[in-house]
């Protein structure tokens, strides 16, 4: 007998006709003889509308109210899929965060989780009940409801497989598994198979949307195996989890891309101890967080200081700068530019081969398209390159690298 967990997103729960598609999917595993835990999300568009709702009432909603109220969208999943599993004559029981007791800190709309109860619900299974738990949400120390911010719920789902010993989590989404690339971009790309931890983390930091980074980490830190299934189609979908051996043959196992990215350039800075901090110090304090950076020292004593925000911050970030220009002194001047985006190849297998980073740099010069800023580490390296290049360098790369479909 195995025990999984099931992860369903908006989407595949976002109509009653999806619920009890899930229902359906559900029960057929049960009557196979393995116990379910089930984690939802809110119906799609829910939390949209709730947060609209919140909105109307206070520009600015309290935290703690916000999180009251979000995390009833869940709340209305779990005993939805309940009643469908019921009417398929499975016994299942439904469960708020708070109920199972899904300790997390106190840091309303971004908890973390510290410890799960997972008795209530080893007892249900061992009732031969489906047990079905409401994502993204917990309670802290004083009982007050915590969420765990957006795409929360799939942190949820490796939470309870950790802390229940599970053979495997199953994140059902609408797509069929961890792709090269984005499909949508490059129709050549292929669902990879299996994919490990530090590639999968690297490839949901560097922009793929399929995973929320947080659970991918706690899934790595708990050593649970994670399977990314499509809830519309069957198939094997793609496994997540520690380098093996024959993944090594496999130089690079995808790419990633960004389009939020934006750049900012202070020229002729005095190249003085102390200076990054001078910069860095005060875009920290505005609570923006910096990608990039590239430092050029010139012969005048003097440097140029280049580094990434996410280009919803741009304009803060440009803001900060112009307040700071006349306490660097200097002629220094200021270059924004929010028309960059970030491609990034991913893969374990660059730690034991050279020539990696030659071959990307001259793919993209064969196509004409200049690198702006280049930022490497073990298993990746990332560019920065004019917007408009976005899709030609992640399809010349694809192809460079042998990642295009036979």
């Amino acid at each position: 007998m195995a025990l999984y967990v099931y992860k369903f997103g908006g989407t595949s729960v976002g109509t009653v006709e999806r619920i009890k598609a899930v229902a359906e999917k559900v029960k057929k595993s049960q009557d196979a003889g393995d116990q379910i835990v089930v984690v939802v999300s809110a119906m799609s568009g829910e939390t949209n509308r709730l947060v609209g709702l919140a909105k109307e009432m206070q520009p600015q909603p309290t935290d703690r109210e916000l999180d009251v109220l979000l995390s009833t969208g869940e709340q209305v999943t779990i005993a939805l899929l309940s009643m469908a599993l019921h009417n398929l004559g499975c016994e299942a029981r439904s469960y708020t965060g708070a109920q199972v007791r899904i300790l997390t800190d106190s840091a309303h709309t971004k908890a973390r989780i510290r410890e799960i109860d997972e008795a209530n619900m080893r007892a249900d299974l061992d009732a031969g009940r489906v047990v079905v738990v409401a994502g993204f949400q917990g309670v802290d120390e004083h009982g007050n409801i915590t969420t765990l911010g957006r795409g929360g719920s799939d942190t949820t789902g490796v939470a309870l497989a950790a802390a229940l010993k599970a053979d495997e989590c199953h994140i059902y989404t609408d797509v069929d598994g961890v792709y090269t690339t984005d499909p949508r971009v490059v129709p050549k790309a292929r669902r990879l198979d299996r994919i490990t931890f530090e590639e999968m983390l690297e490839m949901a930091s560097l922009g793929s949307k399929v995973l929320q980074i947080r659970s991918v980490e706690f899934a790595g830190k708990y050593n649970v195996k994670l399977r990314v299934l499509s809830s519309f189609m069957e198939g094997n979908g793609t496994l997540i989890t520690y380098e093996e051996s024959e993944m090594e043959r496999a130089l690079i196992s995808g790419i990633a891309f960004n389009r939020d990215e934006a750049k900012l350039t202070l020229t002729g800075v005095p190249d003085l101890p102390g200076v990054a901090s001078k910069i860095l110090g005060p875009i920290a304090a505005e609570n923006i967080e910096v990608d990039m950076i590239v430092q050029n020292i010139s012969e005048n004593g003097t440097t140029d200081f280049t580094f990434t925000v996410n280009r919803n911050d741009f304009t803060r970030a440009k803001n900060v700068l112009e307040g700071l220009r006349s306490e660097l002194g200097g002629s220094t001047t200021l270059i924004g530019d929010n028309s960059i985006v970030k491609v990034s190849i991913v893969g374990v297998g660059m730690r034991s081969h050279a020539g990696i980073a030659s071959t990307m740099f001259k793919t993209l010069a064969d196509e004409g398209i200049n690198i702006q800023m280049i930022s490497t580490s073990e298993i990746k390296i990332s560019v920065v390159v004019d917007e408009k290049y976005l899709e030609l360098a992640v399809r010349s790369l694809h192809k460079a690298f042998g990642l295009d479909q036979d």
